[in-house]
């Protein structure tokens, strides 16, 4: 298929004046005669069109970084100048799709063109023009007056997901025409107002600015927690909904695998995941897994593809486009808080885009700061993740949404004391910190439990309380047991455990019943791929009672004649402790909630029993 056949712009954007390329420096090309342009407006550069975004102004010279290759244009070669910034399309047909990084749709520049790669200055719509959605309004008729930020109408995009019609912000005006229920396109005209005279028509899609935030009535503080399904997470680091999150760690610690296990099964309503500069098999596993993966809604079984939205930037794309990808997915996911969701978004991963920044900095012969990266690193990364929160959404009917962002960051041979990584934790409120040796002994999740922490555990005390009375006691005593083991094994490797008191051996043993069968979690079986909170809370409350209940009889007959030390547990409650071990492997999809919380309390039962035993 020849170039020349391809979509160009449409012919009335042309009437644009144009400027000339001056130099070209890899994704950074300067042009002259550009007086009047506009920072951060989108370009077309030379005689492929290819896509660009001004970031510097002198005099009548603008610099435009590329997010396309640049191969090719020559000096004098036409720039073309559009008058609007770098802009994402929002409206039915997201959910289910792959954009690049600049919303381009990959599945349907693959159908155009049958090539895998992606032509120069192709210029396809992100949404299909052709697709039609069934339209229901809601409540608007005519003559009801209606502000930016009102839901006029209901797409069911899919089973899964309700496509709310927002009005824009800054729109406003008497309703003098709303299309009856039927089918449109999203070019078809479904909202008609008035305002002082002045007609506005609405279709299904409206347009909006990347790096513009869209605009809410106030943050809400988070109230309730993202549930990921991890067991480590849930417990003892959880995120709340509407929070910001940083996921640091090495090569082949597992970043990917958590990102894709929170897309998977966190109790989020919509996931946008941005895969951005990393290697473009995690973003064809995603595509293979995701379509075959269900979630159960109403007692019907729906794909989790159609509440999931991708942007595939991998690391073999232009470098500029980076930069983009992380704008336009965050950009979709507010347009999906605004309908009063809550989107998870992830980033995977920041470390490559701040790379990207790195290099157009440099190709800017800017001053560069530590490390190479730019001066404005920390700024950069602060208004990316200050879009996150939970929200009260413009207009009415009055509801809440939120945004929560989970960030990858991948630091050169895992060096946490990085730019990338030392700027991200200043920001984020929660750190999930994966090791490098934990991962080495195949113990995944590899969350280092000494060094993770969240900010939100105040935050979401109410929410435990009124489901979770018990959790928050188990939650310390966990973290004390851990600690305490953590100082512990120095003493064990000099002096050996036959030296411990008989209370720091059961610490020890409880630590490694805590390690090894409750904070490792197995997301390649059906039991332990996805553990609900319930069943977290279960087990963390017989493994905390077994050792309170083993430290008490120890201490209680310290001085007596017939002394329980850990060996007389050890071999009397052989039972009690593999029933411990196999409490993940309980399948709340076979076995249900009911049957697993009833097994829990008759296993809490057992174990009091036993322990009563003993001591008689």
């Amino acid at each position: 298929m020849t170039n020349q056949s391809l979509p160009k712009i449409a012919h009335e954007e042309r009437e644009g004046k144009f400027g000339y390329v001056y130099a070209v420096s890899g994704p950074v090309v300067t042009a002259e005669r550009m007086a009047g342009s506009a920072m951060y407006e989108l370009v077309r550069v030379g005689y492929y069109e290819l896509v660009g975004e001004i970031i510097r102004l002198e005099g009548d010279m603008a610099t435009i970084q590329v997010y396309e290759e640049t191969s090719g244009v020559t000096v004098g070669d036409p720039v073309l100048r559009t008058g609007k910034p770098l802009s994402v399309e929002l409206g039915p047909g997201i959910l289910g799709s792959i954009f690049d990084g600049i919303q381009r749709p990959l599945k349907d520049i693959n159908e155009l063109t049958s090539s895998i790669y992606i032509p120069k200055g192709i210029n396809v719509p992100a949404l299909s023009r052709t697709a039609t959605w069934e339209f229901n309004p809601h409540n608007v008729k005519n003559g009801s007056h209606i502000t930016g930020g009102d839901l006029y109408g209901v797409v069911h995009e899919n089973t899964l997901v309700k496509h709310w019609m927002i009005l824009p912000p800054k729109c406003k005006g008497t309703v003098t025409y709303v299309a009856p229920i039927g089918n449109y396109t999203v070019d078809d005209i479904v909202l008609e107002t008035e305002f002082d005279g002045e007609r506005q028509k609405y279709t299904m899609l409206q347009v909006w600015p990347v790096r513009q935030p869209r605009p809410v009535t106030e943050k809400l503080p988070a109230n309730h927690p993202l549930l990921t399904g991890q067991r480590v997470l849930d417990s003892l680091f959880p995120c709340v909904q509407g929070g910001t999150t940083a996921i640091p760690g090495a090569f082949g610690c597992g970043k990917t695998v958590i990102s894709q296990a929170l897309s998977k099964y966190s109790n989020s309503d919509v996931i946008i995941y941005v895969g951005c500069g990393e290697r473009g098999n995690e973003m064809s596993e995603v595509l293979r897994d995701f379509p075959e993966l269900t979630v159960e809604i109403e007692g019907v079984t729906e794909s989790i593809m159609k509440r999931t939205a991708l942007v595939a930037n991998t690391s073999n794309m232009p470098v500029a486009a980076r930069e983009a990808s992380i704008y336009t997915g965050i950009t979709l996911s507010e347009y999906f808080r605004d309908m009063g969701y809550n989107v998870s978004m992830m980033a995977d991963s920041t470390s490559r885009w701040a790379e990207a920044l790195r290099e157009i900095s440099g190709r800017l012969a800017e001053m560069p700061a530590d490390s190479g990266y730019p001066a404005y690193l920390g700024a950069r990364l602060a208004s990316f993740y200050e879009r996150a929160g939970r929200v009260k959404c413009l207009g009415n009917p009055d509801r809440e949404g939120s945004v929560s962002i989970v960030g990858a960051v991948s630091p050169p041979g895992g060096d946490f004391s990085d730019p990338v990584t030392s700027a991200t934790l200043g920001i984020v409120q929660v750190f999930w910190g994966l090791d490098k040796k934990l991962a080495q002994r195949k113990h995944f999740p590899s969350i280092n439990w000494l060094i993770s922490y969240s900010k939100y555990l105040r935050a979401l005390d109410d929410f435990y309380d009124k489901n979770f009375p018990e959790f928050v006691p188990l939650r310390t005593k966990v973290k004390e047991i851990l600690q305490e083991e953590e100082d512990l094994s120095e003493i064990v490797q000099l002096v050996g455990k036959a030296s411990l008191a008989e209370t720091d051996k059961i610490t020890l043993e409880v630590a490694k019943l805590l390690k090894d069968d409750f904070l490792q979690q197995n997301s390649y079986s059906p039991y332990d791929r996805f553990c609900p909170f319930y069943k977290t809370v279960g087990m963390l409350r017989n493994m905390i009672a077994f050792y309170d209940m083993a430290r008490h009889a120890v201490e209680s007959t310290a001085q007596s004649d017939n002394k329980i030390t850990w060996n007389v547990i050890r071999d009397s409650m052989g039972n009690i402790l593999y029933q411990l071990s196999s409490m993940k492997f309980k399948d709340p999809v076979k076995d249900g909630e009911a049957k697993i919380r009833a097994d829990f309390d008759q296993l809490h039962e057992d174990i009091q029993q036993a322990f009563r035993n003993l001591e008689d």
